[in-house]
Order: C-alpha cells, then structure tokens, then sequence
C-alpha cells in the first residue's frame, strides 16, 4: 500500500526535473538578453565588404591596398574593386551598392554638392549627396614644374608664359592647374595654354620645348623621368595668407604645403606645394556598425601602414578629423571619435553646416 512518504519521494524527481528545466531555461533567456544587449554590432557585420578604387598603378589603388590589408585584420575581409575612374563609382558608394572607397577631397565636394556647385566653372561628377566620410587620410602634394634652366621663379612668373592645360582625360589636373593660378590671382586667360589630353603629356610638352610650365605630383616616377633628361625644378605658389585664402576659394579641399629643399627630387629650394586630402569614405546607408568596425581597424594599426608605402606617413589618428571636410562624416564614425574624445563642439558646428543644404 501507497504511503503519503513514498508519494512524496515519487513527486521529488518530477519537481526536480522541472526546476532543472525552469533554470535552464532562464538561463538561456538570460543568455539570449546578454547577446541581444552586448553584440548588436557583432550581429550587423557581413563577413565581407567591398573597397572601390581607381586603377592599379594609381596613387589611390596603392592606399586602398594597404587599407584592404589592414582592414581585413579585422572583424572581416576587404575586397578591392579597381573602377576607371572615380565618376564610375562614386554612383554605387552613393547608393551602398559598394560600401567603401577611395577618393579625393575635392572630388568627393563636387560630387556631393551637385551640379550648382562648380570649380572654374565646371563639375562633371554625378550627384551623389549619400557620400559621407569616414577618416581623412594622408594628402596628395602637386607642383608647378618648369625646366631648370628657366627664367620663372614663382606662379606669378607663369603670366603670359606657356601653361599647359585642357587635360581632357584628366580633370583633376585641370583643377590642380587652375588651384595653381589662382593662389596668384591669376586665371587661364592670363596664360597661353598649351592643350594636353592627361598629366604625363604635359612633362613631355616640359621636355620638349613646346611648354614653359606644367604639373606634377611630388618626387613621381614622371618627374625623376624628366630630370634625368632635361632637368627639371618645382616653383611655388603663392602661400601667404591671402594667397592660401585665394587658393581656398578657388578649389575648396586645396591648401598649401611647404617642401624643404632637397627632399624630393626637383625640389632645390623650399617650394609650396597644392596639398589636398584622400579620404576613407562611405554611403550614409552603410551600417554604423560597419563603419565603426572599419574604422577601429585602421585606428587601432595605423603604425602598419607607413612600412606598406611611404604614401601612408601622414595617414595618421591627429589627421582623422577635419573642420575644413567637404562632405559630412558619416554617423558610426562620429560616435566613433565622440567615445575617444576627438570630436570637439567646432567639429559638431562644421558637420552641421556641412549637412546644410
């Protein structure tokens, strides 16, 4: 015969078995809170992401590259897709169809401003007003370049000379070219322009007689080219305060950068440069927590980068944030620089003006 003890001992098991289920359970709802509250971010992040950039040889292939490898250390990887040039891309960073790309300060304005914005005129780029950056990187140095045995000493000795310009198949060197005279106050109809179709023609143009005056980028494969042949040396702009405002205004992104003598070649005095910036940038769609990620990748290793090129020597935290932008940053990477103190209240005002149609 059944005792009340032993019906007590059948039901311990049961309501063991249930408490043990009911543990269990919290358990799991407790780790389940747990993930939902701590790894939102973990949760968004795609297991690859893609990196637009101009063709292999470029000096923006060479930074995406590198940013690729340092990047893809991280939470995923970094594939690089080369485009023709960066009005073939820009319309897919707008849109998100790519979410990473390379690309100049200057043109990334222009293409995010839109067509009633113009430099000298003109603006070729599509509209892209999703473009937002996520860090300003190293700058890109052009200069004024005249054969070494010619009478012209600065910008202001090029009036009435042989400029080339046009640049058809380069319109960031006509831009460069225009930066170049307007520090001086001057504009092409100052100058007898000699028509080039990219920047490599017009050293040759240098070199051959048919130029007084071109362009190039500091210390380029180009420029040592001519100097072993003809000799060659860079003359300055104008960098003194009005004609750095002169220059601002002219080219929004540009400003100049003085080169001591003898660091590069064709440089025999201290000579001011156009410098403006590469920007690491992204479409507004692109999830914060994908910015952020990319974003702590090259924070977090930009001592890995100047031994990749010296191109990335100036890619550094203290060049990050810029009052002077000319597309507004993207939101992950705002909260990114707020959490570590580098987004002071001049910043927030430059970022609004900038989201300020």
């Amino acid at each position: 015969m059944e005792t009340p003890l032993d019906r007590a001992r059948l039901r311990r098991p049961a309501a063991e078995a249930l408490g043990s289920r009911g543990m269990i359970g919290r358990a799991g709802v407790a780790l389940a809170l747990v993930v939902a509250l701590a790894g939102p971010a973990a949760a968004q992040l795609p297991r690859s992401v893609t990196l637009a950039t101009n063709p292999p040889g470029t000096v923006f292939y060479t930074f995406a590259s590198g940013l690729a490898k340092v990047i893809s250390g991280g939470p995923f990887q970094v594939g690089l897709q080369p485009y023709a040039g960066t009005s073939t891309f820009l319309p897919l960073l707008n849109s998100g169809e790519v979410e990473l790309g390379i690309v100049n300060a200057v043109d990334m304005g222009l293409s995010y401003r839109g067509p009633a914005f113009k430099i000298g005129g003109r603006n070729p780029f599509p509209y892209a007003p999703n473009l937002r950056l996520v860090m300003r990187g190293a700058p890109l140095l052009v200069g004024l370049l005249v054969r070494k045995d010619s009478p012209i000493k600065t910008v202001y000795d090029v009036k009435g000379k042989r400029l080339t310009g046009e640049y058809p198949a380069h319109l960031a060197v006509w831009y460069n070219m225009l930066g170049h005279l307007a520090s001086a106050g001057l504009t092409w109809s100052d100058v007898k322009v000699v028509p080039v179709p990219a920047v490599n023609e017009g050293v040759d143009a240098l070199v051959q007689g048919r130029a007084d005056v071109t362009e190039h980028a500091l210390n380029s494969a180009k420029i040592k080219e001519a100097d072993a042949s003809v000799g060659v040396r860079h003359v300055s702009i104008d960098c003194s305060p009005a004609g750095a405002e002169r220059l601002k205004r002219a080219v929004p992104g540009y400003y100049g950068r003085v080169v001591k003598a003898g660091t590069a070649t064709a440089v025999v005095e201290d000579t001011c440069f156009i410098a403006y910036d590469a920007y690491l940038a992204a479409g507004k769609t692109v999830p914060d927590a994908v910015v952020e990620a990319a974003l702590k990748a090259v924070w977090e290793n930009t001592d890995k980068l100047a031994p990749i090129h010296p191109l990335f020597a100036e890619w550094t935290r203290e060049r990050a944030v810029d009052f002077e932008a000319t597309i507004p940053y993207h939101p992950g990477a705002v909260r990114f620089y707020k959490e570590r103190g580098k987004w002071p209240p001049e910043m927030e005002r430059a970022q609004q003006r900038l989201m300020t149609p």
